[in-house]
């Protein structure tokens, strides 16, 4: 079955999109706005898309019609240029979801949601005390992708990561510990990434001996 975007309403689109690019990992993502109100909320058009330098990327849509049209998290990126990345495990789910009700500007969605802020080391929004990672992210730039729809971009200057996850000498992070969740088809699915299956990368070598 072909479809063509061009042709569809941006509701159906989403919902091919979404349904297919699975599982997606979630930015807890916490921001500060010019007075100092601190802001949550998830969002899972995120990925870590370069190493050198270590970049990640969030998507972020249009927000209330009845305001700016901007997201609080879009809006307080734009001036500020400062954001924290915190990764959502399973013991974190229902509190990430309380973090994406619509709660007015005004409105500590880490206080609704029962989540305890830790300073960070060199950016304003505080991290998550509750989240196994916390990437404290600048702003490198944003890109319009249509009307109130923008890519943020931003640099990993510091990574904290809960002390019984990682081997600090040898820079081992036990993954399969972390237990994170991600993102799946329709309203309210999840993915858990505790099932794993390991594969090695295969040498061109080892490709020619089996396919010789």
């Amino acid at each position: 079955m072909h479809f063509d975007l061009a042709r569809l309403a941006p509701s159906d689109a989403y919902k091919l999109l979404v349904s297919t690019v699975v599982p997606r990992p979630i930015a807890l993502t916490t921001t500060v706005d010019l007075a100092g109100h601190v802001n949550a909320a998830p969002f899972s058009f995120f990925n870590a898309v370069s190493s050198i330098p270590p970049v990640v990327v969030l998507g972020i849509s249009a927000g209330d019609s009845a305001g700016d049209g901007w997201k609080d998290t879009e809006r307080n990126i734009r001036e500020t240029g400062e954001f924290v990345v915190n990764l959502v495990d399973e013991a974190l789910a229902e509190r990430m979801n309380i973090c994406d009700v619509p709660f007015p500007t005004d409105v500590n969605e880490l206080e609704m949601a029962k989540l305890h802020p830790v300073a960070s080391v060199e950016v304003k929004p505080p991290r998550i005390a509750q989240s196994p990672v916390s990437f404290e992210c600048r702003r490198i730039t944003g890109l319009s992708l249509g009307p109130r729809s923008t890519l943020e971009i931003g640099r990993v200057i510091h990574i904290h990561i809960r002390d019984d996850l990682v081997d600090p000498e040898k820079f081992y992070v036990q993954t399969d510990k972390m237990r994170l969740i991600g993102r799946m088809h329709g309203r309210g699915w999840y993915a858990r990434t505790s099932d794993l299956f390991s594969m090695d990368r295969m040498s061109l070598a080892e490709w020619k001996d089996r396919n010789s």
